[in-house]
């Protein structure tokens, strides 16, 4: 059988040229011993005769290099298959044999990679002794490996290749299910310096990009699969699975249409510390482009510019009340009342008694006699101070729900309160039947790194961080913060959510130091139940190990009372936007909310007191998005971006007071005259 030898010369000169040109080799998936009898079948009638007992190349040897390595084959630039058998031979015998076996192969997908615990596959030669003067020399397929192909670690060979096939399942599904617009977007945030620690990732969303946009235009599934089983090879793990990190999770988010605001506040959730606090507000360039076409065909331009609004800017069916002699100009010598001085503060307390009311009663009932009306600025109330903005260019389409240009911001640039804000931001709960909440490291410029932490005493409990839940009671601490960061108010947070699972008692609420850091400034805290809010400053350094007694908080056949152990700020007067708090302060209109103007019910409502001498010092945002009209909704991102930027410019003569929600439980004491004086106290 020498005329065989350039036979497995031309097959391992074909393996070699495979090995050098693609580097990688994998094997199909086929029936061994079809295979095996595929090849002994297509030998020309006469060219496979009968040796003794068998046919001349049915071999074992021959046998066992078919069956292992038969079915290698490796994947051309253009995600072909190229089989060891597919190349040109002369040699009538074996043409056919080795055209049937590549036919075979091309039928059938790649299994996995190929690998080897041998060194050499098949054997070169063995002698047979027919007779002692007979001895005849027989020559094999045989192949010796590379050693990149043969396995010299720990690992077994399913291992490995159950490794390889987990890659190449991933990568597909990536490719499969994340789409080019996604990586695209995700590339934008990240050259903006937009997504949490996005810049790590930079380099592979690149990479896979390239693949993506490659794998895209492939003609079919075979050349698909080829593609991936060679990419997620030739790939580092961190590209080939990418669809398993936090990134892919964000990139499948994207892909499947979530809005891009909750895809990265899940993707940050993963990855980001809970203090942190997104720099920049989430847009792309080509959202930008598709608000600006936007903006422009609804012909919104000149409704961006936004500044506040003013007397003149309202229409009389619009004013619930207006006292005409604050808005034209003329002093108010009107005493309200004669016991009080309007600069004396006045205890809340005293106003436990009066008369309630609901909003709609007075405005329906009591509101058509009345003369003069001054409300009584608790502290707690410091967080409803408001403002009413328009569009500068009063002929200005109406960019909103409803059909006027008029919008409104609450203090602290919020639509709606800010210590409750802060909780809700750092995951905690603030809608329970009690809360007790605590902030530090809330002034600006300075850092302070102490590390307080809310404690209850329930009568069942002890809560705080190292015993965060009463079974008994269900209070829970829900926001638990340890290393303050520079810039971001830390906050801490304990609630009860059902009072009927309370137990009758003293729930004592204090602030403990455990670790003084630096810190100098102290904290404020909140208790809140029954719709009444608590607000509590303590302006000194807390020393370590130190702790400070807020309140006790009794509950008895299911309603809390309140022991003060600080006086909390509902009780000290303070400056704020012009008006000093827990006085009275007249009132020039009430006025609903602008998306209830004209007749419109757009929303929740609200109820505008404009105060004299009232004035907003800040620069808010012109608008929310939740005012936007319904066909700016995709672009709600970019508009946030827009409200950010173009601030509302400062003016004394503006509509500023206090406004309330008809959604959210709250009261307000208020001075009426008209017939009579009396006092009020209107609930919402």
């Amino acid at each position: 059988m020498s005329n065989f030898i350039p036979i497995r010369d031309a097959l391992n000169k074909n393996i070699d040229s495979m090995i050098k040109q693609y580097k990688k080799l994998y094997v199909v998936h086929i029936d061994k011993d079809e295979f095996w009898n595929l090849y002994l079948d297509s030998f020309p009638k006469g060219t496979n005769e009968i040796f003794k007992e068998r046919r001349e190349y049915d071999c074992n040897y021959c046998k066992s290099f078919i069956r292992h390595m038969g079915n290698v084959v490796a994947i051309t630039e253009d995600n072909q298959l190229k089989s060891i058998w597919d190349f040109a031979i002369d040699d009538n015998r074996f043409t056919p044999v080795f055209k049937a076996l590549t036919q075979y192969i091309y039928k059938h997908n790649i299994q996995n990679i190929f690998i080897s615990n041998d060194k050499t596959l098949g054997i070169k030669q063995n002698r047979q002794i027919i007779t002692p003067h007979n001895i005849t020399t027989w020559n094999h397929f045989y192949y010796e490996l590379p050693k990149e192909f043969i396995n010299n670690s720990y690992d077994t060979i399913e291992t490995i290749k159950g490794n390889k096939h987990a890659s190449y399942t991933v990568f597909k599904g990536s490719l499969q299910q994340i789409t080019i617009d996604a990586i695209e977007i995700i590339l934008e945030l990240i050259n903006s310096n937009t997504l949490y620690k996005g810049i790590e990732w930079k380099h592979q969303l690149e990479t896979l990009l390239d693949y993506k946009q490659k794998y895209d235009i492939l003609k079919n599934d075979i050349e698909r699969d080829n593609f991936i089983w060679k990419a997620s090879i030739e790939l580092n793990e961190s590209i080939s699975r990418i669809k398993n990190h936090s990134i892919g999770n964000l990139l499948l988010d994207i892909s499947e249409g979530m809005d891009l605001n909750e895809a990265v506040k899940r993707y940050e959730k993963i990855v980001a510390p809970t203090s942190y606090k997104r720099p920049k507000a989430i847009y792309t360039q080509k959202m930008i482009d598709d608000a600006r076409k936007k903006i422009n065909e609804l012909g919104f331009s000149d409704a961006l510019q936004r500044r506040f609004a003013n007397q003149s800017d309202l229409t009389i069916n619009n004013i619930l009340y207006a006292n005409r002699t604050q808005i034209g100009g003329i002093k108010d010598e009107l005493d309200v009342f004669e016991s009080l001085s309007s600069n004396v503060a006045v205890k809340a307390k005293q106003f436990d008694k009066v008369e309630e009311v609901t909003i709609e009663k007075f405005i329906n009932d009591i509101l058509p006699t009345t003369r003069n009306i001054e409300i009584y600025l608790e502290n707690r109330l410091s967080n409803n101070l408001m403002s009413i903005i328009t569009a500068k260019n009063k002929d200005s389409k109406s960019m909103f729900k409803w059909n006027n240009s008029f919008s409104w911001t609450y203090n602290n640039n919020l639509t709606d309160s800010l210590l409750k804000e802060q909780v809700k931001q750092a995951g905690g709960k603030v809608d329970g039947v009690l809360r007790f909440s605590i902030r530090w490291n809330d002034t600006s410029g300075e850092h302070d790194k102490n590390d307080l932490d809310a404690h209850c005493i329930t009568p069942t409990h002890h809560i705080y961080f190292s015993q965060m839940n009463d079974k008994i009671t269900q209070g829970k601490l829900d926001v638990d913060n340890t290393y303050p960061k520079v810039n971001i108010p830390a906050v801490e947070n304990i609630t009860w959510p059902n009072k009927d699972k309370m137990v009758d008692g003293t729930y004592i609420f204090s602030v403990h130091g455990f670790a003084n850091r630096g810190g100098t400034n102290g904290f404020n805290c909140e208790i809140e139940f029954d719709g009444n809010c608590y607000q509590y400053d303590y302006p000194y350094n807390v020393k370590e190990k130190e702790t400070v007694q807020i309140a006790v908080v009794t509950l008895k056949n299911k309603e809390f009372t309140i022991q003060h152990n600080i006086e909390p700020l509902n009780i000290m007067s303070k400056d704020i936007w012009n008006c000093k708090t827990n006085t009275f302060i007249p009132v020039q209109m009430l006025l609903h909310s602008p998306n209830y103007w004209d007749e419109q019910t757009i929303g929740n409502k609200h109820y505008f007191f404009i105060l004299k001498d009232c004035i907003n010092p800040d620069r808010p945002s012109g608008f929310f998005n939740e005012y936007l009209h319904q066909d700016l909704n995709p672009h709600r991102k970019v508009f946030e971006a827009i409200s950010n930027t173009m601030r509302v410019e400062h003016i004394d003569n503006q509509l500023s007071g206090i406004g309330f929600s008809s959604t959210q439980r709250n009261d307000l004491v208020i001075c009426v005259e008209g017939k009579t004086k009396r006092m009020l106290k209107i609930k919402f």
